[in-house]
């Protein structure tokens, strides 16, 4: 549970709210370049670790222990989020993103280890409750290190003061950006701090085949694991399922916030205070659903979790200066002033709120649905092909969306196709079995 405790301030403050939008709007004086070269550093990111997530999961079968795999990429996650310090104003963007790069694959290849380790060490009953749990702790500890660097670290570039008033921390000053440069050491001490029980405590396989003879070994299992998948039919379809939502569910969370500034004119501070909400109401989402798992089954908190969130993406495209459902209801369009001051806006946020909700334990319940359908000794390569399905078509929601926004120039169309992945996921969900393997593999321990 510590380990995703440890590891999510990285994409909360790193990679979302903090030093990415640092990165795009005042490391160069070039925006517009900054921006597509940030997407460029995800798309890479998300094509090696779509190819690669399987092939490190077979080898860490044949080789044992996860551990020294996680100890591995800390090491390369932990020197990067350091090296991010020096990302000053004006300096070339060619190191932050490589740098970035790296750590985005180290962290990805981290995760596929420790999901992995989940089968080992938590029988088929509590696996969800672990993991949605787990889920949880990790959007509470990336939400108090946000809460902290914003507090107490970020200064207003205008004022120099932090949002409760006071100059920053350490005297770290705004101009040069060492707000934000000072979340990657953060965010590095952190995971090295807390990942520590885990190396500490944990128990991790035994030692299987050397190193080359595991890579040859498990290269020639993955290509078996690759045509089992055409007689283990439950599993694959999870998997198709999975990459189907999971999509809707990463284009919900990149988009939603833009669709808003779009729609409201929110300011950076509204986006991040919606972020925030989203943040804490999954945090009790993923607590209930955990207990939720254990008692009705992974598959029934992933399909109520789908549910919620059609309705919330249905209520976010139905809902505009004035109206919400379409029109059907009106709302008035008095500004009351302050922070989301119209009837719509708050109308969104309750819609946002849905999201908050579910989207942790859909992502949550989804790695125990895997954990519960898998034997022991192949649970790092399937983790792996997991991963590979959470990557593999990540760009089409995003993709779609753009194309219908500018095919038909609404962004309201454009958010309406994340309907279609979340949908098709639900739809070929609801067929699959649940546990999705074969029991003479997966027995009930």
């Amino acid at each position: 549970m510590l380990f995703d405790w440890a590891a999510q301030p990285f994409f909360t403050v790193v990679t979302t709210f903090v030093f990415g939008p640092y990165f795009v709007a005042r490391l160069t004086d070039d925006p517009i370049s900054a921006q597509a070269a940030w997407g460029n550093m995800a798309t890479i990111s998300s094509i090696v670790i779509a190819l690669l997530s399987p092939v490190l999961g077979s080898i860490a079968d044949q080789s044992g222990p996860r551990k020294p795999w996680i100890a591995c990429f800390a090491v390369l996650k932990i020197v990067c989020l350091l090296l991010l310090w020096l990302a000053a104003p004006g300096s070339p963007l060619i190191l932050p993103l490589v740098l970035m790069i790296l750590a985005s694959i180290a962290a990805e290849f981290s995760v596929v280890f420790n999901d992995s380790m989940m089968p080992r060490l938590v029988n088929r009953e509590e696996v969800g409750r672990v993991s949605n749990t787990a889920w949880g702790l990790g959007y509470l500890g990336g939400m108090i290190v946000l809460i902290l660097v914003v507090a107490l670290l970020a200064g207003s570039p205008e004022t120099g003061l932090t949002i409760i008033g006071i100059p920053p921390l350490f005297g770290l000053d705004p101009a040069l950006g060492e707000d934000a440069r000072i979340t990657g050491p953060i965010a590095a001490v952190w995971y090295l701090l807390f990942i520590m029980p885990m190396f500490l405590f944990t128990p991790d396989a035994a030692k299987g085949l050397p190193l080359r003879q595991a890579v040859r070994s498990g290269l020639e299992e993955l290509r078996g694991t690759i045509g089992e998948l055409r007689q283990r039919i439950g599993i694959t379809r999870f998997l198709f399922a999975r990459m189907l939502y999971q999509d809707g569910v990463n284009g919900l969370l990149i988009l939603g916030g833009a669709f808003a500034a779009g729609m409201f004119g929110w300011a950076t501070i509204e986006i991040g205070i919606y972020g925030i909400l989203l943040n804490v109401v999954a945090i009790f989402g993923c607590f209930v659903a955990g207990r939720l798992d254990r008692r009705l089954g992974s598959k029934t908190v992933i399909i109520f979790s789908l549910i919620l969130l059609l309705i919330a993406t249905t209520g976010i495209i139905s809902t505009g200066p004035g109206m919400v459902f379409f029109g059907l209801l009106s709302l008035s369009v008095e500004d009351s002033g302050g922070l989301f001051g119209t009837a719509a806006e708050k109308a969104y946020i309750l819609f946002g709120l849905l999201i908050g909700i579910a989207f942790g334990p859909v992502q949550a319940s989804s790695r125990s649905y895997l954990a519960r359908s898998v034997s022991l000794s192949e649970s790092g390569r399937y983790f792996g092909i997991y991963a590979l399905s959470g990557r593999a078509t990540s760009f089409l929601a995003t993709l779609l969306f753009s194309m219908t926004t500018y095919a038909t120039g609404s962004a309201r169309l454009g958010m309406a196709t994340l309907i279609i992945f979340l949908l098709a996921g639900l739809l070929l969900l609801i067929t699959t079995p649940y546990p999705a393997g074969d029991p003479e593999k997966n027995p009930a321990r």
